[in-house]
């Protein structure tokens, strides 16, 4: 018999209560669990880790932990960043703000963050970057600027920035850069530094030229309204025949403008050059210098230039983006005089390269004269100095030679028998085997035949015990012709040679 519940609604109740009694234990259980120490309550920590990104912060949290080396306040509201607000993070090595409004920066907003290493700063409001902007960031190795409101770049805004390797001012509204200003930093480390979609309307020409080449081919310039020239269109086009990557990678967005009138008159002038065709270029403009030398030799290198001003001086640049002024490096092994000329004293392998020299009419106005690709190699061997065809030559004539003495002065193995005109056939005479291959007995008077009793010859006599053909040799005393001591007969009977030349098996 089935028992039914109770109709009383209290065990309802009772469950009720013990419900809200196990949630009230969680709920405090959940206030109980541990905070990361010093980690704000809009921001996620971990080790070494904090993100407070998409909060929509207007200031940055006071109580930040000091073991982050890394902080994301992208995706928020933030318009100013106060004086040594990074202190508090001394291992700070990556800091992402993209995404915010800061319009400026204090002289001392980066201050107290020696290590760090990577700056985003992308996406914000910035109308320049100024000198005092980033000269605090002595370890900065990678900057992001791009897609913000800057039209003006300061000429030292870099130049404490060393070991700089990448900068990216893309999507900005620059018309016009100091590329002068990073000649120092490409000897360094800096291998990228996109300008590209800005409004650059006119590029110098020359100061591209004399920036090392590592700068140039990760220099971007796609994307601009720059007015159309030869000297802009052979500048590129030669980048492309070297490979590099700033023109290779965006081949058909350089652009250029056809008339300063026109703003939307723009082409594709690398990729429609058939508009160019008549612009020409020195060869050396095209193509360094050849310079070959020999290991130890004394070189003198001058540089092509009709400038006859006295404050003009002179700077080459070394294969080793090393520039050297007078009156030469440390060591005194590259030296230039004050005319502009280069001494390369006693030449090295290591000294091969291109060497790029410029007249420095002023420290902000280069010009470059020339480049000169010297190729420093040893001397060849004294024993290459023959000629191949020469001794190949040589050679024929001594085989001919040697074909000629085998052909027609060979001796006679037999002397006197060639020396004398006998009536007998030759197999009788200078050979015995040719005895062996004849089939006919030799005439003589008889088996045994003696010559002299005080002479002793080898004679190839069969015997006639041989089985299957084989001949013995056997020794004779007998000899019988006077007239022919030295002939050679062989003793054979005709069953013994008939069975060395049979095709029939003997069978015994």
């Amino acid at each position: 018999m089935a028992v039914r519940a109770p109709a009383d609604p209290l065990w309802k109740w009772l469950a009720k209560l013990l419900l809200f009694l196990e949630l009230c234990a969680r709920g405090r259980a959940l206030h109980t669990l541990p905070v990361p120490r010093g980690c704000p309550a809009v921001c996620i920590c971990t080790s070494d880790l904090l993100s407070c990104s998409q909060q929509m912060l207007q200031q940055i949290p006071r109580a930040l932990p000091r073991t982050a080396t890394t902080l994301d306040l992208s995706h928020n509201a933030l318009t100013q960043l106060h004086d040594r607000w990074l202190a508090a993070l001394p291992h700070l090595e990556a800091l992402h703000m993209s995404h915010n409004q800061i319009k400026d920066l204090s002289p001392q907003a980066f201050h107290n963050a020696s290590y760090l290493r990577h700056l985003d700063m992308s996406s914000n409001r910035l109308h320049a970057v100024k000198t005092h902007y980033f000269d605090a960031l002595v370890s900065l190795e990678e900057l992001l600027l791009y897609n913000n409101w800057i039209t003006r770049v300061d000429e030292n805004a870099f130049a404490k920035l060393s070991g700089l390797r990448k900068v990216y001012l893309s999507w900005n509204n620059l018309t016009n850069f100091p590329f002068h200003s990073v000649q120092g930093l490409g000897n360094y480390s800096l291998r990228t530094l996109d300008l590209s979609s800005n409004n650059l309307s006119s590029i110098p020409v020359e100061e591209l030229a004399v920036l090392p080449e590592n700068i140039r081919n990760g220099l971007y310039l796609h994307n601009n309204p720059m007015t159309c020239s030869c000297a802009l269109y052979l500048m590129l086009h030669r980048w492309k025949q070297q490979g590099f990557s700033s023109v290779k990678d965006f081949f058909e967005e350089h652009t250029c403008k056809v008339s300063d009138n026109v703003p939307r008159s723009l082409i594709k002038f690398l990729k429609y050059s058939h508009m160019f065709e008549n612009c020409s270029a020195s060869p050396e403009d095209l193509h360094p210098l050849p310079f070959p030398a020999l290991v130890d030799q004394t070189l003198l290198i001058t540089c092509n230039t009709t400038l006859s001003d006295t404050a003009t001086t002179y700077m080459w640049i070394s294969p080793h983006h090393e520039p050297i002024k007078h009156p030469g490096n440390s060591n005194r092994s590259l030296e230039v005089y004050r005319n502009g000329s280069l001494k390369i004293t006693a030449a090295k392998p290591w000294h091969s390269g291109v060497y790029v020299c410029l007249a420095i009419i002023s420290p902000q106005n280069f010009s470059r004269m020339c480049e000169v690709n010297v190729t420093v190699q040893y001397p060849k061997p004294a024993g290459d100095t023959f000629s191949t065809g020469l001794t190949t030559l040589l050679g024929c004539i001594v085989s001919l030679l040697l074909v000629l003495i085998y052909l027609y002065l060979t001796p006679c193995r037999c002397l006197k028998c060639c020396k004398k005109a006998a009536p007998l056939s030759p197999p009788q005479e200078c050979s015995a085997q040719s005895s062996i291959l004849s089939t006919t007995p030799p005439a003589t008077d008889g088996p045994n035949r003696k010559v002299s009793a005080n002479k002793h010859v080898v004679f190839l006599e069969p015997i006639r015990e041989t089985q299957n053909g084989k001949i013995r040799l056997a020794l004779s005393e007998d000899f019988s012709d006077a007239k022919h001591p030295k002939v050679l007969q062989l003793k054979s009977d005709s069953e013994s040679i008939s069975s060395v030349f049979s095709d029939t098996p003997i069978v015994s």
